[in-house]
Formats: structure tokens, sequence, C-alpha cells
């Protein structure tokens, strides 16, 4: 029991990138999940020999994803892992613009990779481990827009906000196990992602909150992947994590 595993989405960029290079460290072991593999993660991994499995899986299609990992998870000696964490840090904002002007298609893939995969993941991971007699861990990455409406980013706000219920709905199914797992979707404030510079060059007229994004980054207000993936290490590895079920990590 000397390897900590961690299942993570989104590992190919951006935070979860970070994320998943701060895990790099002896003791763990990592399984990251995204539409692309990332060749400097796997040379990284293979110099600091960290067990890394990477899958190439579009969210999109979270049942296939749910099911192939509750197939892995069945597989697993579970006598080699001391703990086990799913980290759900992929999301995807659709084209900016008022819900009047959205695409179905595009909507759907939003909702799909940002509110339908990560359930089902947690569907899969929370019952693929239940009995694995072992400190298991949920953790979700929200936002704040989950919390405060905005206009034109209806599809996205929808998804946080899904994704901020369900894991309350999740912890007080826990809660009642004699093992459940700890679980919390976190909010990691505001980064300097891919997401970003979407939102900083939208339209005017399609976003009406766009010189706010502009003006966080002019004024250096915005964190970097790798603080961001600092702070939300950090909080995973609180004493307290999961007594919120919902967080941020300015908390």
């Amino acid at each position: 029991m000397t390897q900590h595993l961690y299942i993570l989405t989104g590992a190919s960029r951006g935070m979860g990138l970070a994320i998943a290079q701060q895990l790099l460290t002896p003791g763990n072991s990592l399984l990251c999940i995204s539409r692309h593999a990332n060749d400097a993660l796997a040379v990284a991994a293979q110099e600091r020999h960290v067990p890394l499995t990477q899958w190439t899986h579009d969210l999109t299609d979270g049942q296939g994803a749910s099911q192939r990992l509750r197939d892995w998870l069945e597989r697993l000696d579970t006598a080699a892992y001391a703990s086990i964490t799913l980290i759900n840090n992929a999301g995807v904002i659709p084209r900016i613009g008022p819900l009047s002007q959205a695409d179905a298609h595009d909507l759907a893939q939003a909702l799909r990779v940002g509110l339908e995969a990560p359930m089902q993941l947690c569907a899969a991971f929370l019952g693929a481990t239940e009995d694995w007699g072992m400190p298991r861990k949920v953790l979700n990455i929200s936002s704040g827009l989950g919390r405060s409406a905005m206009a034109s980013q209806a599809g996205y706000c929808a998804a946080k906000a899904g994704m901020d219920h369900f894991t309350r709905c999740m912890a007080l199914d826990e809660a009642l196990k004699p093992q459940g797992a700890q679980v919390c979707s976190l909010a990691p404030g505001v980064i300097d992602t891919d997401m970003q510079v979407q939102l900083r060059g939208a339209a005017n007229n399609a976003f009406p909150d766009q010189a706010k994004f502009a003006q966080l980054k002019e004024k250096g207000l915005l964190s970097s992947a790798p603080q961001a993936a600092s702070q939300v290490l950090a909080f995973l590895a609180r004493a307290d994590f999961g007594q919120n079920p919902v967080a941020d990590v300015r908390d």
C-alpha cells in the first residue's frame, strides 16, 4: 500500500496539465483522461519514475469513458494502493452569446463534457471502489459561474451549477456509508487559461462582460495555471476536505 492513485480528466493542457505535472512525485500513480495525450507529460513521468497512463477519450462520450473506468478499476490490485482520488477537471465553454443564438449541438457538447461525463465518471468511480477500504476522494473542478449567473454564458453556468448540486447529493449519499468518499465541488479562482482567452476575445455585442475579463488580464489579477494547480492540490490535501461539498479555493 505505497501508491496514491489519481484519476484526472482534462490533463493535456491548462490547469489540468499543471495538476498532472505537480502530481508526478514518487508515491503517486496517475491515470489521465483527455482528448489528446501529452508527450511532455509522459517524458516527465518516465524521468521521475511515476506510473502514468494516458487515455485518449472524448468526454462527449461520457458513457463510454465511465464504463472503461469502471472496468479498469475492477481489474486493479487494490492492495497496491493507499488511497484513490478522482479529479474531474475537463470542461468546455460553448460559443459565447445569448441563449437565443446558441447552437443546439454546441450546447449539448458543453453539457456532456461539463456535467454529464463528470456525473457518469463519479458513479463509476464510487461504485467500483466502494469496498476498497481506503481513503477515497472526489474533487470536481467547478467555477464561480456555477454560483453567479452571467449573460451569454448559459451553457457553461448551467453545467457548473449542475456539478455543484450533484456533488451536494453525492455528499449526502456518501455520508450514509461506513467508509463513504470525501467529495467536493471546488471553484479554483480566475485562471489565465485558454478559456480566459475565449472570454477576452469575444465580441462586445455578444458578451456584455467582455471588458471585465480583459481588465483582469491587464491588471494582472489572473492566477497562472501552475499557481492555481498548487492551490487546488493544497485544498485537496486539507484535513477538512469534503466537510463542505461546495467550496472555493479561496475559502
